[in-house]
């Protein structure tokens, strides 16, 4: 990348106009839009060509979903430059958001959010932030989570790496506990709450709290029944 200020973006979605649309938006805010995909082959081809900084995602397109490839995406790059995955869908509570979320997607977006909601979504995830409030992503975790019976061991594993604050945090962080709620309830400051959370995405090697919360369902730390109130 030349210019570290020029925000690279990759649209994919399998309605010419939508990305017409999304392309629009973003060039008027001073957003690059560096390749457009109709397929999930072809927004992967388009990463591995333009390495974006964020790409948006439609979850429904041929050959290839959205859901596999984010999976390959994530797979295929490594962390440090891997780009954010923003899923795009047109129902409030898609059942594939939650395995993109947990593919490694950075959040989600309404095909219909409103032009200022998508510029700020993409430069949120850029920045490093997780699109999803933690109120949104619980909802959307209790709804279609569901306990890894399989192969469960390697995440719990990670899980005892965390010390017994963190996983107090973790565990209000999956219930839907913002920053400020956990500083409260925990009687510490925001910043020590926020260096909590980042030592636990370091330690589980998580992009971003999205991914914590998606592990915390996953190893049964909280389950769908638990609220903020029974914490």
């Amino acid at each position: 990348m030349t210019n570290l200020d020029v925000l690279r973006v990759v649209v994919a979605d399998d309605q010419a106009l939508v990305r017409s649309g999304f392309r629009m938006i973003l060039t008027a805010a001073g957003i690059d839009v560096v390749a457009e995909a109709a397929t999930g082959a072809e927004a992967i081809e388009a990463v591995r060509r333009t390495r974006p900084d964020v790409v948006l995602m439609d979850i429904r397109m041929p050959e290839m979903d959205g859901l596999e490839a984010t999976r390959r995406i994530v797979a295929d790059t490594d962390a440090a430059d891997a780009p954010r995955i923003i899923i795009l869908t047109t129902f409030d509570l898609d059942q594939y958001v939650y395995a993109a979320l947990s593919a490694g997607a950075s959040g989600f977006l309404l095909k219909d959010v409103t032009p200022e909601h998508l510029v700020d979504a993409v430069r949120t995830v850029r920045a490093g932030d997780a699109l999803l409030s933690p109120t949104i992503t619980r909802r959307l975790v209790q709804r279609f989570a569901q306990p890894d019976t399989d192969a469960p061991a390697a995440m719990h594993r990670d899980l005892r790496s965390l010390t017994a604050r963190e996983t107090e945090v973790l565990r209000m962080l999956a219930a839907g506990l913002s920053n400020a709620e956990l500083a409260q309830r925990l009687f510490l400051s925001e910043a020590t709450v926020k260096t909590h959370v980042a030592r636990i995405l370091a330690k589980l090697e998580l992009r971003d709290r999205v991914q914590a919360v998606v592990v915390a369902y996953e190893t049964g730390l909280v389950t769908p029944r638990s609220s903020p109130t029974d914490i």
